[in-house]
C-alpha cells in the first residue's frame, strides 16, 4: 500500500520531503506533482524502479525516460548542448518542457535511447519538485504518469493512490498542472517538436 504525503504546494515542509527522499534512496518508486501533471519517479541508480515505471505505463525499450533536474548546471552535466541550443533551452527553463538531447557519460547506458544515445531532461517550475531535488542532491529518473490508453497525465493525488496503491511506494498529494510537457527533440541538432503540451512551442518552431 502506497504511503500518502500531503504537502503544501508553495511551501513544502522539509520533514515530509526528507521522508520521501529517504524512500527514494531506499529503492522506492513515487508519484509526485509537477507543473505538467503527476509523474512517476525513482533514484537514478534504481534499475528496478525503471522497470516498475515501464510496467505501469506499458513502455517499450524506445521510450525516452526523463531526468528531472534541479537547475541548468545539473542539466548541463547530463547532456551535450552547443551555444545556440543552450540559449534556447536556458530561456525556456524552468518550465513545462522536456528536451531530448545527446547524453554525456554521466548518464547510465540503461537510461539511454538504445539507438540514438539520447535522454530527456527537464527543469520543472514547481516548488515541491525543487524541494525534492534539493534534498535528493541528484536528478530524478522520471516518466509522466500517463496510464495506458490515456493521452494526458493524472492530476489528482487521491486518484493516483487509488489506481496505483499496490504498484508504487508513495504518493505526494499536491497541486499540479493538467497538461503534459511540450517535448522538443534535439537529437539531430535542430529542434523538432514531437509533442505539443503546456510549454509554449513558439521559440522552437
Amino acid at each position: 500500500m502506497a504511503r500518502s504525503f500531503d504537502v503544501h504546494p508553495k511551501d513544502p515542509k522539509p520533514r515530509a520531503i526528507a521522508q520521501v527522499v529517504a524512500m527514494l534512496r531506499d529503492g522506492g518508486l513515487i508519484a509526485y506533482p509537477t507543473d505538467s501533471g503527476y509523474a512517476l519517479g525513482c533514484a537514478l541508480g534504481n534499475a528496478e524502479g525503471k522497470e516498475r515505471i515501464a510496467t505501469i505505463r506499458r513502455l517499450d525499450e524506445h521510450h525516452h525516460y526523463t531526468l528531472v533536474c534541479r537547475d541548468f548546471a545539473q542539466l548541463g552535466q547530463l547532456v551535450h548542448i552547443d551555444n545556440a541550443v543552450f540559449r534556447a533551452i536556458k530561456a525556456a527553463t524552468p518550465g513545462s518542457y522536456t528536451f531530448i538531447l545527446p547524453a554525456t557519460k554521466e548518464v547510465p547506458k540503461r537510461l539511454l535511447h538504445p539507438k540514438k544515445k539520447t535522454v530527456g531532461v527537464r527543469i520543472p517550475d514547481h516548488a515541491v519538485v525543487r524541494a525534492l531535488l534539493e534534498e535528493l542532491g541528484e536528478p530524478l529518473l522520471t516518466s509522466s504518469l500517463i496510464l495506458p490508453g490515456e493521452e494526458t497525465p493524472m492530476t489528482d493525488g487521491w486518484q493516483v493512490k487509488e489506481a496505483l496503491d499496490h504498484q508504487i511506494d508513495a504518493v505526494i498529494d499536491g497541486e499540479c498542472g493538467n497538461e503534459p510537457t511540450t517535448v522538443v527533440d534535439y537529437s539531430d541538432g535542430y529542434p523538432e517538436i514531437t509533442r505539443h503540451g503546456a510549454g509554449d512551442p513558439t521559440a522552437f518552431e
